[in-house]
């Protein structure tokens, strides 16, 4: 199963929600989608699930346009929740079972696995609303996946949810995604998006800035390094790092500096001369980019590029 969003296009009113949109979502993936609020995220979904129409572009799932029967197979969980709050947990979700055209008895079997799986066994007769919020998500991802969909939608799942709550979740995601089905997920949270994400979306006002592997987008970001030395070498930082072209300190404390290297093809050994020309050096080792990192590096970029266009503006 392979889902291709090619070029969406999206705006209200006078607002471009997307732009010339485009990325894929592979079998068997969990797919991290980040951006800040208003960033596009929760309208792409809802383009996919067919409860938007975009202005321009195409939703394909195997070559076909996303009708009615592969909506069928796509499970979603809102940001804004929607289960009956009064309603018994299993009782509600027999209910949506049925909706999804289960016999009663395979209704009931299906329920009661997934209450098994997810920890809700004994909250069976329990009303939502008397739930804790980490139980009440759970039961939600329930929902999502009572009719064992191809593919999994969910809108910040793990928000609000304890660290005990969140590792809950992401192993029932990645065992659904072992068996060849597919996750896609929007959340702030980028440390759990990195930990559990094969591939990862950032969208900047509408526009995917980056799209990849963590591995890969590691590999296109601007290159840094941490010296470690004595603090008379780090207090002279800014002169023996000036000296280098394509290279500025970003960071710097009594001991340490980090430098970044604007050049894909600079010798990293010529800065660690530099420094040692200047004293000795304890430690020289290339700095990994998290995915806030990267995140930081694509957004302030696009903004800048925004801003830039804004005043060329007549």
């Amino acid at each position: 199963m392979t889902v291709v969003v090619n070029r969406l296009t999206k705006t209200f009113k006078s607002t471009r929600a997307l732009n010339c949109l485009t990325f894929s979502l592979r079998e068997g993936e969990i797919f991290g989608f980040v951006g800040s609020n208003g960033a596009g995220k929760t309208t792409t979904m809802r383009i996919i699930l067919g409860v938007l129409a975009p202005d321009s572009g195409t939703v394909t799932w195997n070559g076909k346009f996303i009708g009615i029967q592969e909506r069928r197979k796509i499970g979603y969980m809102p940001e804004e929740r929607g289960l009956y709050p009064r309603m018994k947990v299993g009782e509600q979700l027999i209910y949506l079972a049925r909706l999804h055209t289960f016999s009663t008895k395979e209704a009931k079997h299906t329920v009661n696995k997934w209450l098994d799986r997810l920890g809700l066994t004994p909250r069976t007769n329990d009303e939502l609303q008397a739930l804790s919020l980490g139980n009440q998500q759970r039961v939600q991802l329930a929902a999502a996946l009572i009719h064992q969909p191809a593919l999994l939608i969910l809108d910040e799942p793990f928000s609000g949810l304890d660290p005990i709550a969140v590792d809950a979740m992401v192993e029932v995601l990645r065992e659904y995604t072992d068996t060849g089905h597919s996750v896609m997920f929007s959340s702030h949270q980028l440390e759990l998006v990195e930990r559990v994400s094969d591939s990862v979306g950032i969208l900047s006002q509408g526009t995917l800035v980056a799209a990849g592997a963590i591995n890969e987008l590691r590999s296109s970001a601007k290159s840094r390094y941490a010296i470690t030395a004595d603090p008379g070498v780090i207090s002279k930082a800014d002169q023996w790092v000036s000296q280098l072209q394509g290279t500025s300190l970003i960071y710097r404390d009594n001991t340490q500096a980090v430098i970044e290297f604007s050049k894909a093809n600079f010798d990293e050994q010529d800065l660690l001369h530099t420094a040692l020309r200047t004293g000795p050096v304890r430690e020289f080792r290339p700095v990994i980019p998290s995915l806030a990192d990267i995140y930081r590096e694509h957004v302030s970029s696009d903004l800048d590029n925004e801003n830039r266009r804004a005043r060329e503006e007549p």
